[in-house]
């Protein structure tokens, strides 16, 4: 036996429990190393000759994992002869667990139409000594074997399943190798096996910036070899591109950013280094030799080498880089490569760090014939440095509008004045990672590089900048596609400050945008910060249908209007450019277009199955919020569908319906228009809880019924909602009809009730089962807007004067009249600034941050959050002492 071999298993027997381990098993391989390394594959293959597949594949891996150690350790092979039989029996491997899993199948058959295209480092015949294989597997639907009755999709993931089954499975006899099929497109929805025509569509339309790199080391390897070329003959453009465009650069650049993150775990040099992932480890030298390759293979096909090292060589030879360079890191390659084998083979672990601990150091330094771990580390670091000083020059050299360097990137976040730096570095970093689906195309990426400078001055601006960008964070992930968004925000800086205000302040917004980004293309033109138009100017608008457009057309058309208007008046308020009264009641015109256009339109689309009720009409009666025409952003619609004309009658059309169904099918209808989400979004949420007998009565009555319930059986509660009631769609008869039913109740024909025990009771109820949401809850605090409004109606109701469904205006009819106090006018009015300003910025009612505060004491004209704090406790005082004086008595109904 050669002294080297001696050398070498007494090294195993000493430092690899693994090695040992196998070393007994196979004592044939340890008596005579020299005729097992001059035949690897044969003497490793040599007792598994009659033994199932899977279990003589598995024999022959441990045979041969101690076969390259032997080699490695006694000097009888060199690296690149290590790296390629591990390749080579890789590729064997899957080649014989591909045509075993279909000829357990279809025994008949030939192995066709299935193939495994190998990347990463057996794609270059660079495999590792416990390493992992990143395959695809791909298909043809035409050509591969199936079982009676069985399609070709299902039979090729049965196919994939057991392939993995006969290379993962472990048993006494250990494992084949471990796979990994996360590289295939869109591993988290796609099969493990590919037809070949949808592969090839995805790397020719839509493959993520690194998949370029990951293709520079494919080959076919296992299964239909002609299958697999021509799948790699028809996405070879995808791979080498002639010209260097701007994109192009921008996924150089990405790909530069996936590998340095020097702040992770790893990255510092000593015990503990990350060999494969750290600065100056084997990912840097494989990605420089890439980077190189893909600028410029696609004009020199000689540069298209899959290995790292021949890749270098053939670099410095066209001259395209140093050869000084190209050497060191080639020498550097090598010795990092050999000490992760040395790592593995200590317990067949796919690891690649080196030990933190120093007897576990010294026992790699010493597996590799080294005194100890600080002679190893002291052998490795002027590699690690020099690769490191290398990649630096080139990760820089790409010239991004902001640095990749981690460093470099956070000092200058923190001069675009972010208060956490770290936080928006990593923020930023993953976006260049292609963290989310919408930022995994190369024209993602590149729009993202170029939109980066405006987008990170425009939040570092922001009144607070980390909610901004967190936002815009959450924002992107939901997003399907981030393309146009970055390219309007490139073109509009003056948007991007706008948007970053709104993603500072308002997470109402921000969630919408989430959903639905070309809300923001709503915001270019500056027409979009000036109140909305009238209700019938909105109702053109939304009417605007295209020639031969359907009904359903007209959903998605109006929900996407409703959408940009409802959000640009978000956006005024956060801007600063309206009032929120004003903003409210833009929300209410905006709704009443919406109601009047759908219900139209539902109105016509049902009359086309069912025809129309002789001399009868619908009529929608709004209450609440919106009978007063003041919205917030997120109110819902209180509406009572009405129709005219004799309930017995019948619908006249080919499928006829008594009237009263007739109208309760065509209110289902008209309410799904308003509320069910399309495509375009939701529009808003109906509540008709207000109709006569609530929920427990029909959903649409007659005027009849309406009027008879109103005036013998309806609660105070219910005549308390009419004071806010107004006719939003129907004939100006059919309204005026409605109106006089109302105006009739309201003056009196209705029963005699006790208004302000009623009313007391019921808010009282309502405050044990509905509190405030939080101490800045401006509807429901005592003394909020629910007691002004009780107030307000018990006197309308009492009385019998001031029924203006505006709350404002009746409220300054009351106080005409001496019946309350002209207080309650500020009183109102700052109550709804602030509840229509909180639905967008603190929707939970808690005291948001110091910054969102001054634009709520803005919105309401005050100076500061002092002013806003004092002028709400003053004005619930006032309200509070209002209602107080009611309940002590001093209300009583007057029969004016």
């Amino acid at each position: 036996m050669e002294p080297s071999f001696d050398a070498a298993l007494l090294r195993i027997s000493q430092y690899s429990p693994f090695l040992t381990l196998v070393s007994g098993r196979e004592p044939d391989v340890t008596d005579d190393p020299a005729a097992a390394l001059a035949d690897p594959i044969g003497v490793a293959s040599a007792p598994t000759k009659e033994m199932p597949e899977p279990k003589a594949l598995r024999i022959q891996r441990r045979r041969l994992a101690l076969i390259a150690a032997l080699g490695d350790l006694s000097g009888t092979y060199d690296f690149g002869r290590i790296t390629r039989l591990l390749s080579d029996f890789a590729d064997m491997a899957l080649d014989r667990a591909i045509r075993a899993a279909i000829r357990e199948r279809t025994p008949d058959a030939e192995p066709q139409g299935f193939a495994a295209i190998a990347l990463g480092k057996q794609g270059s015949r660079e495999l590792n000594y416990s390493s992992d294989i990143d395959p695809i597997l791909i298909f043809d639907p035409a050509t591969l074997p199936c079982r009676p009755r069985e399609v070709p999709e299902e039979a090729a993931v049965r196919i994939g399943r057991r392939v993995l089954e006969i290379l993962q499975a472990r048993d006494g006899d250990g494992y084949v190798l471990r796979v990994d099929l996360r590289l295939r497109p869109s591993p988290e929805v796609t099969p493990i096996a590919l037809p070949v025509e949808a592969a090839i569509s995805y790397y020719e339309s839509q493959a993520l910036p690194w998949e370029r790199a990951a293709f520079i080391r494919a080959r076919a390897v296992g299964g239909d070899l002609g299958l697999g070329q021509r799948f790699l003959d028809a996405i070879r453009p995808f791979v080498w591109r002639r010209a260097l465009d701007y994109g192009t650069i921008r996924e150089i650049q990405e790909i530069s950013r996936r590998i340095r993150d020097h702040h992770h775990k790893g990255q510092r040099f000593g015990p503990g280094y990350d060999l494969k992932r750290g600065r100056g480890g084997i990912r840097e030298v494989e990605f420089f030799a890439q980077i190189h390759q893909l600028i410029h293979g696609g004009r020199d096909p000689a540069l298209r080498v899959p290995a790292t090292r021949d890749a270098l060589a053939a670099l410095a030879a066209a001259g395209r880089i140093d050869a000084g360079e190209a050497a060191a890191l080639d020498e550097a390659y090598v010795l990092l490569r050999t000490i992760e084998h040395r790592l593995q083979m200590i317990d067949d672990r796919q690891t690649h760090t080196l030990p933190s601990d120093a007897a576990a150091l010294d026992n790699v330094a010493r597996l590799h014939g080294l005194e100890d771990g600080a002679a190893l580390i002291a052998l490795l670091q002027p590699h690690v440095e020099r690769v490191g000083r290398i990649y630096d020059a080139l990760a820089e050299a790409g010239g991004s509008g902001l640095p990749t360097d981690p460093d470099l990137l956070g000092e200058r976040l923190g001069e675009a004045g972010f208060p956490d730096a770290e936080v928006a570095r990593r923020v930023v970093e993953g976006w260049r990672g292609a963290t989310y689906p919408a930022l995994r195309s190369p024209a993602a990426q590149s729009a993202l590089e170029a939109v980066l400078p405006t987008l990170m001055a425009g939040f570092g601006g922001a009144p607070d900048p980390q909610h901004a960008i967190t936002r815009f964070d959450a924002m992107l992930k939901r997003l399907p596609s981030a393309v146009n968004i970055f390219r309007l925000l490139e073109a509009q800086p003056a948007l991007t400050r706008l948007l970053s205000a709104i993603l500072s302040h308002a997470p109402t917004l921000a969630e919408q945008l989430g959903r639905r980004a070309e809300l923001l293309d709503g915001l270019i033109d500056a027409s979009a910060l000036a109140p909305v138009g009238d209700v019938s100017e909105l109702m053109a608008t939304m009417a605007a249908a295209e020639r031969g457009a359907d009904y359903q057309w007209l959903l998605e058309h109006v929900r996407r209007i409703v959408n940009e208007k409802r959000f640009a008046l978000g956006a005024q308020i956060v801007a600063g450019a309206s009032d929120p009264l004003d903003v409210s009641a833009g929300y209410a015109r905006v709704a009443a277009a919406a109601i009047e256009v759908l219900a139209a339109a539902t109105v016509e689309e049902f009359a086309g199955q069912h025809g129309r009720v002789p001399g009868s009409e619908l009529v929608i009666l709004a209450l609440g919020r919106m009978g007063g025409g003041a919205l917030t952003h997120a109110s819902d619609l209180d509406l009572i569908y009405l129709f005219t004309g004799d309930y017995a009658a019948e619908s006249d059309g080919r499928r006829p319906l008594g009237a009263v169904t007739y109208y309760n099918r065509l209110a289902q209808r008209v309410t799904a228009a308003l509320s069910v989400p399309t495509a375009a979004g939701p529009l808003y949420e109906v509540d008709t809880r207000l109709r006569p007998s609530g929920t427990q009565g029909p959903l649409s009555v007659s005027l009849q019924g309406f009027a008879s319930y109103q005036e013998k059986d309806a609660w105070t509660w219910e005549h308390m909602a009419l004071t806010r009631a107004r006719p939003v769609f129907g004939s100006p008869d059919a309204r005026a009809q409605v109106q006089n039913i109302i105006t009739r109740v309201l003056h009196g024909a209705r029963p005699e009730r006790d208004i302000l025990a009623d009313a007391a009771k019921m808010r009282a109820d309502m405050a044990a089962h509905k509190p405030p949401a939080g101490p800045l809850d401006a509807k429901l605090l005592d003394g909020g807007l629910v007691d002004l409004e009780f107030a307000v109606h018990v006197q309308q109701l009492s009385h019998r004067t001031g029924f203006e469904p505006q709350l404002g205006k009746a409220i300054d009819a009351l106080a005409a009249k001496g019946i309350v106090p002209a207080a309650l006018r500020p009183a109102h009015d700052f109550l709804t600034r602030l509840l229509v300003t909180l639905r967008l910025v603190a929707p939970d009612a808690q005291p948001p941050g110091e910054r969102t505060r001054a634009l709520i004491a803005r919105a309401l004209g005050l100076s500061d959050w002092k002013a806003v704090v004092a002028t709400l406790d003053a004005t619930r005082q006032e309200v509070r002492q209002c209602w107080a004086d009611m309940q002590a008595g001093e209300v009583t109904e007057t029969g004016q």
